[in-house]
């Protein structure tokens, strides 16, 4: 979480939905039904670009940016639509995902880009995202109004009354996440075996990636498991297509010696950040912990958490209840508690100033009312901490409130200044790459680097291989270390 202040701004969805037209599908054309104009596309994706940047970040290595906009820029000249001006952006996200929004916006996170072990497989997956601008996918989606969260648990476990909380940091991004029937994702398989066919690739490496992103899946739990798992199944019959597919594109394209690049991208990714980055904010036992900001707080037993770089969310099982901490601005506690009133549409019940661990800080109680009657209970604390202010919001239903507000008062009451230096100068996991001496076992050569037998597993998904896998000498390895 970098809480950078951003505005945000809303889609007016339905000002863009106005023309209905018929139109030709540039893949296939076939006549469809299309509410947005190309225009009217590529300016959705415009605002939304910013929007998206704001809510994760850019990753910050030049070199792994340019690699990500060249290849993208190659593989969109060979697609249905070469006259988009496609964008192509590393995102700072842990979160192994990949998308595309309207009008040819395509974004991979640096938790995909770990995960790729070659250059053929970061082609495969570069060409099913252009595929799904290049058959207008999202556009159609936005014109059937199938809309979805991108949040990795909140979004799955809160209460339907809670999301216009939960959304509140993202909610021009929010509509932008849309999940493609298999149909859809059948087509961007065939079109991502073609472009990258195109372009000299095995694009049959794709399917080995769907292998990968289904041990992670279920070595995680599907519950937890980001958009890009959940919208992109791995199954036998999809990685046996896809290797059928790429069979087929090959001797059509005349093509007999694929590009791998299996070494070249690996020596790419040397060095990227794995995992969460403390710098952003990370949670340990129960406390999270922000180097950069320098504050903490504690979290409630078992609840689950999401990081942003605009909020911190959190929630218990149950999906009663949830937390958000996010700035909000204001010269002064009393002026930024009416713009979160105003904001959310709150009608205070109590206020009053205290002090929580030195800070001067309000606390609100305050109603979401309906029809004349209370449909949420919101208990908020506004902090002021070296020249930002902070809230914490805790909303639940009014017969919940009592059984949660202790809950919500120990996490606000424990929001204190950050001094520990190993918090404040927690370095990052990062992927390094070794070569083998030797031959030996991929669980043997882990260990030899050192690698904590807890994480053996891990490590061998990150590799996509087994731990008893024979490696020859010479094999270069991805292991992780700070």
């Amino acid at each position: 979480m970098k809480m950078r202040r951003y505005g945000l701004a809303a889609f007016a969805m339905a000002a863009l939905m106005i023309i209905n037209s018929c139109s030709s599908d540039p893949v296939t054309g076939k006549k469809e039904l299309m509410l947005l104009s190309e225009e009217q596309e590529i300016e959705l994706g415009r605002q939304a670009d910013p929007e998206i940047v704001a809510q994760f970040g850019l990753y910050p290595d030049e070199a792994l940016q340019r690699f990500m906009q060249e290849k993208g820029q190659q593989m969109a000249a060979v697609s249905h639509r070469s006259q988009l001006e496609h964008q192509f952006k590393v995102l700072d996200s842990p979160v192994i995902n990949a998308f595309a929004v309207p009008g040819g916006y395509v974004y991979f996170t640096r938790g995909i880009m770990a995960h790729f072990n070659n250059e053929a497989q970061f082609a495969g997956v570069l060409g099913h995202e252009i595929g799904h601008v290049a058959a207008r996918h999202s556009a159609q989606q936005q014109s059937k109004g199938v809309l979805a969260q991108f949040g990795l648990v909140l979004g799955r476990i809160i209460a339907p009354e809670f999301e216009g909380f939960a959304n509140a940091a993202s909610q021009g991004v929010g509509l932008l996440f849309l999940k493609f029937g298999r149909d859809d994702e059948r087509e961007s398989d065939r079109l991502g075996v073609e472009y990258a066919t195109k372009l000299g690739y095995d694009a049959a490496e794709m399917a080995d990636f769907f292998n990968t992103l289904q041990r992670t899946q279920e070595s995680s739990g599907a519950e937890e498991m980001p958009s890009f798992l959940s919208t992109h199944p791995a199954s036998a019959e999809r990685y046996k297509t896809v290797r059928q597919l790429a069979e087929k594109q090959q001797q059509q394209e005349g093509l007999t010696d694929a590009k791998v690049n299996r070494e070249s991208y690996l020596k790419l990714i040397d060095g990227m950040i794995y995992g969460e980055d403390p710098k952003q904010g990370f949670v340990e036992n129960e406390v999270f912990y922000h180097p950069e900001l320098r504050f903490s707080f504690p979290l409630p037993a078992d609840w689950r958490y999401e990081n942003s770089p605009q909020h911190f969310q959190m929630a218990p099982k149950d999906g009663k209840a949830m937390m958000m901490l996010t700035l909000i601005q204001g010269e002064s506690l009393e002026a930024a508690a009416q713009q979160l009133l105003q904001n959310n549409q709150l009608q205070a019940q109590e206020t009053k100033q205290l002090t929580v661990n030195g800070l001067h800080a309000l606390a609100i109680v305050a109603d979401q009312v309906q029809q004349q009657q209370a449909t949420l209970r919101v208990l908020a604390y506004l902090i002021e901490f070296r020249g930002n202010i902070y809230t914490i919001m805790g909303v639940t239903t009014p017969a919940e409130f009592a059984n949660y507000a202790p809950h919500f008062e120990r996490t606000m009451q424990g929001f204190a200044s950050l001094s520990d230096p190993e918090k404040l100068n927690r370095q990052p996991d990062r992927i390094r790459i070794k070569t083998l001496p030797r031959s030996s076992t991929l669980a043997q050569a882990l260990r030899n680097f050192q690698v904590p037998e807890a994480r053996l597993d891990e490590l061998a998904i990150l590799n996509g291989m087994q731990l008893d896998d024979q490696l020859p000498q010479g094999t270069m390895i991805k292991v992780v270390a700070r």
